[in-house]
């Protein structure tokens, strides 16, 4: 159940254009410190989690591995993500207590 109302408030977030998605695009947010959360997909590459894990600390941003890259996509109404940034502070707190239920 909470899965899918992680999945459901992606959603929610992606129409309300507070989400960035794709890998390059979600370690430029993080750089530029306009992200709030990031999601990794649970099936991202090694060097992709630690490239994204490693910035996130750097920055102090705070992140979260959750779903595949599939679901991610899905969710946000887009082909396959490996990355997601929330640049609202507000959509990535209340993201972030859905995913501290889980």
């Amino acid at each position: 159940m909470n899965k899918q109302a992680i999945l459901n408030f992606l959603g929610l977030a992606a129409r309300a254009r507070k989400i960035i998605s794709g890998e390059e695009l979600v370690v430029k947010e993080v750089r530029s410190s306009s992200a709030a959360l990031v999601l990794i997909a649970e099936d991202a590459s090694a060097n992709t989690m630690k490239k994204i894990t490693d910035k996130c600390k750097y920055y102090n941003v705070e992140y979260y591995v959750f779903g595949d890259r599939y679901e991610l996509g899905h969710a946000t109404g887009k082909e396959a993500r490996v990355a997601l940034a929330i640049t609202d502070k507000g959509f990535a707190k209340k993201l972030s207590s859905l995913l501290n239920e889980k």
